[in-house]
């Protein structure tokens, strides 16, 4: 069972040594010299400061390919005709599962073929040097993304790469992507990762951490999303790690989502120590969007117009083509001028929307509820107390394809499209939070003229892929339903 201790540097050094004979690429990683070539990079290529340091939202989309001359093409093409503040290299899947000789087949095969035979860039396989030349190329901060949950390697090699920023956690990368791994190993290995920037930072190399804050992308309550990211924060922190950017998926609510990421910035600042420097990010829609690229922008719209009042340090944008999957680089760029234009627009205004201060209150609440049964289960440690809670159902995640999760939550809209609790299971939450949310799905199921169902949860699932927000009985717009 891990402990949330930080981990010795014998051990760090051990298991990097064992780590490096998993591929060889890891063989050219070199801690010391690696440390030194992020300090000849200029302050426009540190992630942390200019994250730190932005008086309005930086945006960053989602990219990446396999050949490496074809990553830094698509990350110029964004940063100069999107205009993105922050870049992306999204790893494929295959080393997101640690197999990296089918990365390296699929490499090879995209080297030889006009198209991409892999959906991301395979860092470990190209290794050290071409990282760096990745980093060399482009003018802004670079980020990997990816959604593995064993990333010990592709940590290794990135950061040694002059990457400074690296998303995930043990919670976040686990969850929602996988169902073999138990919980209590991908902490054991993100342990090593956060202790691995820890370490960078400790020698004036601040690498950011970002956990994953929409999980599995499909209407995940806010108190839930910002349990773990507070969790993988503290985390990340026992191990040295001093700028931790906290995340947050969009679930449509305006209202909702505002007072969700004001809570998460809060209770971030509150919850994680004092040296560490506490960022927010928030992705836009992670859901089904709608196949009419003109409705797919209306999506995109209402998150731009969410972040200009919310104000995170970090919009993760989403492009119009999400309904087909992989964007072309001008539609990805569109999405990040799309986004950037309704802040510019409306980031000055001063807009007093009703509600907010209520629902914030509402999600701490329950957030801390989460946190005090996490404490509870663990006698204090988080790291024994998360695994703890989540095999008692005490803390679980919607639609999760993992084991180490029940799964049994599940959400639906209420009358005002705000995502509330169907059903609780064992989820850790007094029963005057239950009965709020209780009450606010029994108002959409009275509008509705239908019971409180599981109907519900599986027409909200659907709706803005179909053009809605709230999953609405098919044609009820409102007011008295003419459903029987």
């Amino acid at each position: 069972m891990p402990r949330d201790t930080k981990v010795p540097a014998d051990e760090l050094q051990r298991a990097a040594n064992e780590l490096r004979d998993d591929w060889h690429t890891g063989r050219a990683v070199d801690f010391e010299e690696a440390v030194a070539f992020h300090e000849s990079l200029p302050k426009s290529k540190r992630f942390a400061p200019v994250l730190e340091s932005a008086d309005a939202p930086l945006l960053q989309p989602r990219a990446g390919v396999p050949c490496l001359e074809a990553q830094i093409d698509l990350l110029r093409y964004l940063q100069e005709e999107g205009g993105a503040d922050l870049l992306p290299t999204t790893i494929d899947s295959y080393t997101r599962d640690n197999q990296y000789e089918k990365a390296e087949e699929g490499l090879a095969a995209s080297r030889n073929s006009d198209s991409d035979e892999l959906n991301g860039f395979p860092a470990v396989n190209h290794g050290v040097e071409d990282c760096r030349r990745l980093v060399r190329a482009l003018d802004a901060p670079i980020e990997v993304r990816h959604g593995t949950p064993d990333a010990r390697l592709l940590a290794m090699v990135t950061l040694a790469g002059g990457f400074q920023s690296f998303e995930g956690g043990p919670i976040s990368y686990n969850i929602p992507y996988t169902k073999r791994h138990d919980l209590a190993t991908t902490i054991e290995h993100w342990q090593f990762v956060d202790r691995l920037c820890g370490a960078y930072t400790e020698r004036g190399v601040t690498i950011n951490r970002e956990p994953f804050g929409p999980l599995t992308g499909t209407l995940v309550p806010p108190c839930i999303a910002i349990a773990v990211m507070l969790i993988e924060g503290q985390l990340a922190a026992t191990q040295g790690v001093r700028s931790v950017t906290l995340g947050y998926g969009q679930v449509g609510n305006l209202v909702q989502d505002v007072a969700a990421l004001r809570a998460l910035r809060k209770l971030g600042e509150e919850y994680l120590p004092d040296p560490v420097t506490v960022t927010t990010v928030f992705h836009e829609w992670m859901g089904g969007f709608p196949p009419d690229e003109a409705r797919a922008n209306g999506v995109i719209s209402l998150g731009g117009a969410t972040a200009a009042v919310a104000k995170p340090d970090k919009v993760i944008t989403k492009s119009a083509q999400e309904f087909q999957g992989v964007p072309t680089k001008e539609a990805n760029a569109a999405g990040l001028r799309t986004t950037r234009q309704l802040i510019d627009m409306m980031i000055e205004q001063d807009i007093d929307l009703g509600g907010i201060d209520d629902e914030q209150r509402l999600i701490e609440r329950a957030t801390r509820a989460l946190i005090e049964a996490i404490e509870r289960a663990g006698d204090g440690d988080v790291a024994r107390g998360v695994v703890a809670a989540f095999d008692s159902g005490e803390m679980d995640v919607p639609f999760a394809p993992s084991d180490a999760a029940a799964g049994a939550v599940l959400p639906a809209r209420d009358d005002d499209g705000r995502v509330r609790i169907f059903n609780f299971a064992d989820l850790a939450l007094p029963d005057d939070i239950k009965e709020i949310h209780k009450a606010k799905l029994g108002e959409r199921a009275q509008t509705e003229g239908r019971d409180q169902s599981f109907r519900m949860v599986a027409d909200d699932v659907d709706a803005i892929s179909d053009g809605k927000l709230i999953g609405r009985p098919t044609g009820h717009r409102g007011g008295a339903s003419d459903a029987d």
